[in-house]
């Protein structure tokens, strides 16, 4: 059996083992996906472990994605340049990791947005921690024109900004609804009106038409910021395909199987988060 799972600290509200075991009995393959509680002063040592305890990989979530990055001996270019890791497998024998976040929001957008060009448009995102790294990294590789990072803590956006060069641009959060009259994508990457009670107010009729809004919160499906997108007339992608997007390399690096995205992966996973929600 290939074994696999999501390391965190907590972990048990991690809906991956959902996504893994949906493909691993689709494509019948004799593996498992679970989830591990590992605490941080354990991580070293799980890592260190793996080999021994016949896994063939991991993803990391919160805590653990900058920390494991200074663990792991061989980082791929897309790891180095954000700083943390989300998948960890091992390559030629090394324990190896690579970051699928970035990668995970954009595909999410061309599923839901077949005809998107990301290259040239102007981006706005609110926020500056947790997965702003990976998704700034991703789309300067795809070639938009700038990102401009709105975060409440003005010196957090700037340093983001800095390290990611001349195509980045920094703001307060309040000054976000400033440069929004040319921006072709807004991206919620706080936890504003859910985790706490800072309800964001976005000037959302400023925006250009075709614009696109996304959350990449997931719970609840409509967040707060895309339902008031909705309420203004914006399209707008939930952060649910996300989750699904980033779990493929994962899972092709551990089982040897590319998975499919669908809608009927969408729904279970949907389902599980608002029950009723899928079909």
């Amino acid at each position: 059996m290939i074994r696999s799972g999501v390391i965190g600290f907590p972990v048990k509200h991690s809906r991956s083992p959902l996504i893994h075991g949906y493909w691993l009995k689709r494509h019948g393959i004799d593996g498992s996906y679970d989830k591990i509680e590992v605490a941080p002063d354990g991580l070293k040592a799980f890592l260190a472990g793996m080999r021994e305890a016949s896994f063939a990989g991991c993803n990391v979530t919160l805590p653990h994605k900058e920390r494991a990055a200074s663990l792991i001996p061989n980082l791929d270019e897309r790891a180095r340049r954000i700083g943390s890791v989300n998948t960890v497998y091992f390559s030629r024998g090394e324990l190896s990791a690579t970051s699928s976040d970035g990668y995970g929001f954009v595909q999410n957008l061309r599923w839901r947005n077949p005809s998107l060009d990301l290259k040239g448009r102007r981006v706005v995102m609110l926020g500056a921690g947790g997965s702003a790294r990976a998704i700034v990294d991703e789309l300067l590789q795809e070639g938009v024109a700038q990102v401009t990072v709105a975060n409440r803590t003005v010196a957090r956006a700037a340093e983001l900004a800095e390290s990611f060069g001349s195509r980045m641009a920094a703001a307060a959060l309040h000054e976000a609804d400033d440069h929004l009259r040319d921006c072709g994508l807004l991206i919620n990457t706080t936890s504003a009106g859910i985790a706490d009670t800072a309800k964001l107010t976005v000037a959302f009729d400023m925006l250009p038409r075709g614009a696109l809004v996304t959350d990449i919160s997931y719970v609840p499906l409509l967040t707060p910021f895309l339902a008031d997108a909705q309420r203004a007339g914006c399209l707008t992608t939930d952060g649910l395909g996300m989750l699904l997007h980033q779990a493929v390399p994962g899972f092709e690096l551990w089982f040897g199987i590319r998975p499919e995205v669908t809608d009927e992966l969408y729904d279970i996973v949907a389902g599980d988060i608002a029950p009723g929600t899928g079909s």
